[in-house]
């Protein structure tokens, strides 16, 4: 006897339930979801999902534009615009790093910190929104198991001779 719950049925459109065994379509569909959702939640706010996670994880140490973007997990380029949206509304500074003038380190100003905290709470409500939608004791156990496979399994793409873009 198998002490594991049934998976949910999934909830798609006689069409689209060939796609409800695809993890990728799943996750893709699922974060473009939410993403448009934050976005409009954080219209007239002045920062993006895409701004609030770099500085997010900018203010976690001292880390280059190279770095952030690797940890964010979004291209270079995408990277550059970001940062320079960030720049302009005065949340973000890059300053050269003394060992390698060449490179770049992104520190977050005094009111990209006040920023950050005035969204999280646009956040919280549309996480709370979100996940509403799952039974309470689901919740945690969704959030560690999605969080190990982004942060472990899922955390860095394979060696691909044609590499997807990201561009969050």
């Amino acid at each position: 006897m198998s002490l594991a719950p049934a998976p949910c049925p999934p909830v798609l459109p006689e069409p689209l339930e060939p796609l409800a065994a695809d993890l990728c379509w799943m996750l893709s569909r699922a974060s473009h979801s939410l993403t448009t959702e934050l976005t409009a939640a954080l219209e007239g706010s002045g920062i993006s999902p895409r701004g609030h996670a770099v500085l997010t994880a900018a203010m976690g140490g001292e880390h280059t534009q190279t770095d952030l973007a690797r940890l964010v997990g979004i291209d270079k380029t995408t990277m550059m615009v970001t940062l320079d949206e960030l720049e302009t509304a005065g949340l973000a500074q890059r300053r050269p790093l003394s060992t390698d003038r060449r490179a770049r380190l992104v520190v977050v100003t005094t009111a990209g910190e006040k920023k950050i905290r005035e969204v999280e709470q646009v956040f919280d409500r549309v996480r709370e929104d979100v996940m509403g939608a799952l039974p309470e004791e689901e919740r945690e156990v969704f959030l560690r198991c999605l969080g190990r496979l982004a942060c472990g399994r899922l955390s860095e793409p394979v060696p691909c001779s044609h590499p997807v873009r990201r561009r969050r």
